[in-house]
């Protein structure tokens, strides 16, 4: 269903705009008043004008003009349907022909003014509003016409003209006023179905994003819960599965099997403490009592041990605590950086800068290992990438990574610190 203006209402909406076309109880009184106002006056001045009419011949002449008085308005106003709803062309006649009719009867007797009065009501019908005007002191010369039949003179004239303009003027634009109230009245009225029609839509909105909220916070939830369990549980199993197959291959000896099996027991105690640390969502356990720079110093010492690969760690610039998020995504993209240097690099050596400027973090991984093309197909644990670039971005850093065959690869994580407002 669409409106005027354009605006669309749906069915459930519709029963409330049925009472703006629909007559109101005021347009019924309305419309049952000027119905029966014109009988009823001219029953009135039939009865008074019995009191001052001279003889028989008089009194029937007088019944004669009422009668046809009640005949033009029931054939051109009251069978023509609702008052308020009767066709111009229609009105127009009946208006000039009561016109006639009034003065007639005003002229024959004066007390038919009342029956006149009710032309003003019946004028006010009349569109556009300059004929209501025109109807109105159609309507004030017949009744107050008396002024000057009862004696013409000069004074007479111009009081009669004086309570003609006053009359038609007053009464016309409290008329114009009464229906420019109305009008605005019911713009109101459907100012407010609007206004209710549109809480009721945003409110369905605001339903479906929050359930649309709903859903992206579980898949960012899952997606979180994701990386860290790649960066924890996943790197941990690989950890020690290495630990362990290194145990088999020196079987044998001892002391080297023991140190192998230590590391391993090491490595699962730590993925342990992270993926429980995890689950609950707080910072890594080597976060825990330790700033940035000695917690990545860390994972850097015991990653070099399992590995075997030296891996040399420099900070530069003044250190400072930063948000958890910040930090934890720093503390994963070396996790991450190093684990694929044991998986894929076969590097000799390892190094590892983090930098704090004014504005920013910078960690950079690098090894000299055997590269890969970063243009060609990356097929080699392409999710830890790109959990580590997602993870970097959630906390508004960039990742780049540069390699080439034989050359070896350098991954570089920029996290502004100014984004910590956002985040925190």
């Amino acid at each position: 269903m669409i409106d005027q203006t354009g605006t669309a209402f749906d069915d459930a909406s519709r029963w409330r705009l049925e009472p703006l076309s629909a007559p109101s109880s005021w347009e019924r009184w309305v419309d049952t008043v000027f119905a029966w106002l014109p009988y009823g006056l001219l029953v009135m001045s039939v009865a008074l004008a019995q009191f001052e009419s001279r003889d028989v011949s008089d009194r029937l002449l007088t019944v004669g003009l009422s009668a046809m008085a009640g005949i033009w308005t029931w054939a051109t106003f009251t069978r023509a349907g609702r008052p308020t709803r009767i066709p111009q062309g229609t009105l127009r006649l009946y208006i000039v022909g009561f016109v006639i009719i009034a003065a007639v009867l005003v002229f024959h007797q004066t007390i038919f003014l009342i029956y006149g009065c009710a032309g003003f009501f019946h004028a006010a019908l009349l569109r556009p509003w300059p004929l209501v005007f025109v109807g109105i002191g159609a309507f004030a010369f017949v009744v107050h016409s008396h002024i000057v039949t009862t004696e013409s003179s000069a004074e007479h004239w111009a009081l009669y003209l004086g309570v003609v303009a006053i009359q038609t003027l007053t009464t016309g634009a409290g008329l114009f006023a009464g229906e420019r109230i109305t009008e605005i009245a019911d713009e109101r009225r459907l100012a407010l179905i609007r206004l209710e029609h549109a809480m009721e839509e945003n409110a369905g909105l605001h339903d479906q994003l929050v359930v649309q909220a709903r859903e992206a916070g579980i898949l960012d939830e899952r997606e979180r819960m994701a990386g860290e369990i790649h960066d924890t549980i996943a790197q941990g199993l690989a950890g020690v599965i290495t630990q362990i197959e290194a145990t088999h291959q020196s079987w044998g000896d001892d002391q080297e099997m023991r140190r192998h099996l230590d590391t391993a027991a090491e490595i699962a105690r730590q993925s342990l403490a992270d993926a429980r640390r995890s689950v609950r969502d707080i910072r890594p356990t080597e976060l825990d009592g330790s700033r940035l720079p000695a917690a990545i110093s860390e994972v850097a010492r015991r990653w070099s041990t399992t590995a075997g690969v030296p891996v040399q760690f420099t900070g530069t610039g003044e250190s400072r605590t930063l948000p958890t998020q910040i930090e934890v995504a720093l503390l994963r993209a070396a996790q991450e950086a190093l684990a694929n240097v044991g998986k894929h690099a076969e590097a000799g050596r390892a190094g590892i800068t983090l930098s704090f400027t004014d504005d920013s973090v910078v960690l950079d991984i690098r090894d000299d290992g055997v590269g890969f093309d970063t243009h060609g197909q990356l097929k080699r644990d392409s999710y830890g990438l790109t959990a580590m670039r997602r993870r970097v971005e959630q906390v508004d850093g960039e990742m780049h990574v540069e390699s080439a065959r034989g050359e070896g690869t350098a991954i570089s994580v920029r996290v502004p610190t100014d984004a910590s407002k956002d985040i925190a």
